[in-house]
């Protein structure tokens, strides 16, 4: 048997042979988080492995209807390559699809040979890399909602929400869900081994919760998109849209992403809780939230990143508009819940449920190391009820005004990186500029009859 029969990539080939397994999916998220991906034969795999698959750089510019947007890098520099390798320490089957296992890509620049700039998951790597190099391990646990769809050809835009059971929040089975689609989905995302812990019906009627257990950040990140993949794919094998848009129906409430966050030091301790100081929180858990606080106009950006996310929210809508915080109190963008201790964390409740994973990770633990580094303390926390614009700031208010904060933070984007950020900057421009010229459904209702 030669060295190379015993290669790692090979003992993944045998393992993968002997499952019936044929095809390796390998995937990476693009700039706004979906997935992009190529089938690999599994015989072509070492191939793959030593030389890379070879996708165009301006996938990363790539709108969600298919255009190129100019993005420096991309049009202008002839439509240059990316490679992407599988990464064989994310190789998993997929319960789903029969004879395929799937594996998340490292994508790096051919020219180079570095990171390609708009890599997501490249950005979170470098900004876990700072806080290493400060003696932090960020922690994160994410939350999850979305919408399941049924196909109605008479509606406007093709689809209806699959149930509209009311009052049935928080619930489980066959009273918000007649067709047990949580209780499926469950067993299938937990055989994908992606870190499932729960579920259940969320706030309006066909809306979902499924939640994540913590670990560490990029773990974190890659289960989180990992299951926004896996949950739209599922649906698409019912015939149905799930769908993670942040406000898709009028009338109801929105989607959420919110994340938990704690740090742990070299010795797996929690740094963040510290029961003699004030709250029971560290000062390092303080000045994190600071940090966030401080940063929370630019993290919208992230956090918060298209045109529809700013429909989402307004006062009663339980998503955060002002910047504040408070102790478990939900009415707050930043909520520290009551277990203190190894539990000790904050969650940020900014987020909904478009946002890029590697991203809204990415810019909240940049935001709380900032805050970490600067030694601020945060202001007196939130009491009773929020949304009280007399004692906090309000956050952006469209997705304009989110990315010229995230411009203006130049502490924020340096640890980002700039040639990511002016890279997002341009793509989601040029997005807000598509949305202003495009005559909505609302206009021709309000207009049209009596102008």
């Amino acid at each position: 048997m030669s060295a190379s029969d015993t290669s790692p990539v090979h003992r993944h080939m045998e393992r993968l042979a002997a499952e019936g397994i044929d095809v390796v999916r390998v995937t990476y998220p693009d700039l706004i988080g979906t997935e992009r991906a190529r089938d690999v034969l599994l015989d072509q795999l070492p191939s793959a492995c030593e030389h890379g698959l070879a996708f165009c750089r301006a996938v990363y510019h790539t709108t969600p209807q298919g255009d190129v947007v100019p993005v420096a890098g991309g049009l202008d520099a002839g439509l240059p390559d990316i490679c992407v390798r599988p990464d064989l320490d994310t190789l998993t089957p997929l319960p789903w699809e029969p004879g395929v296992a799937t594996c998340l890509g490292e994508v790096t620049d051919p020219a180079t040979g570095l990171a390609a700039p708009e890599s997501p998951r490249d950005l979170l790597r470098s900004v876990i890399d700072r806080c290493h190099e400060h003696g932090l391990r960020p922690v994160v646990g994410p939350e999850l909602e979305y919408f399941l769809c049924e196909a109605a050809p008479d509606a406007p835009t093709g689809w209806r929400r699959y149930s509209e059971a009311q009052g049935v929040v928080y619930t489980a089975g066959l009273r918000a869900d007649g067709d047990n689609h949580l209780l499926r989905t469950l067993r299938l995302l937990r055989d994908l081994g992606i870190g499932v812990s729960s579920g259940n019906h969320e706030f309006d009627g066909s809306q979902f919760e499924i939640n994540l257990t913590h670990s560490d950040a990029m773990a974190a990140a890659d289960r989180a998109f990992r299951f926004k993949a896996a949950i739209k794919e599922l649906a698409r094998k019912e015939g149905r849209l799930a769908t993670f848009m942040a406000k898709p129906f009028n009338g109801v409430g929105g989607s959420g992403f919110h994340l938990h966050l704690s740090c742990v030091d070299d010795r797996g301790d929690n740094t963040f809780g510290d029961t003699s100081a004030p709250y029971g929180l560290s000062a390092t858990a303080r000045h994190a939230v600071a940090g966030v606080l401080a940063h929370a106009p630019a993290l919208a950006a992230l956090a918060n990143p298209t045109v529809n996310s700013y429909k989402r929210f307004g006062p009663d809508t339980l998503a955060p508009w002002l910047v504040d915080w408070g102790l478990d109190n939900r009415s707050a963008m930043v909520r520290v819940p009551p277990e203190r201790g190894a539990g000790s964390r904050l969650e940020l409740r900014l987020g909904d449920a478009s946002a890029n994973p590697y991203l809204l990770i990415a810019g909240t633990v940049a935001a709380a190391l900032l805050g970490v580094l600067a030694g601020e303390e945060p202001p007196a926390p939130l009491e009773g009820y929020g949304y009280d614009t007399t004692k906090s700031a309000v956050l952006p208010t469209t997705l304009p005004a989110a990315l010229d904060a995230l411009e203006a933070d130049t502490a924020l984007t340096e640890v980002l990186g700039k040639d990511f950020t002016a890279s997002y900057l341009s793509y989601k421009r040029d997005e807000v500029a598509r949305f202003h010229r495009h005559v909505t459904d609302w206009e021709f209702t309000e207009y049209a009859y009596h102008l």
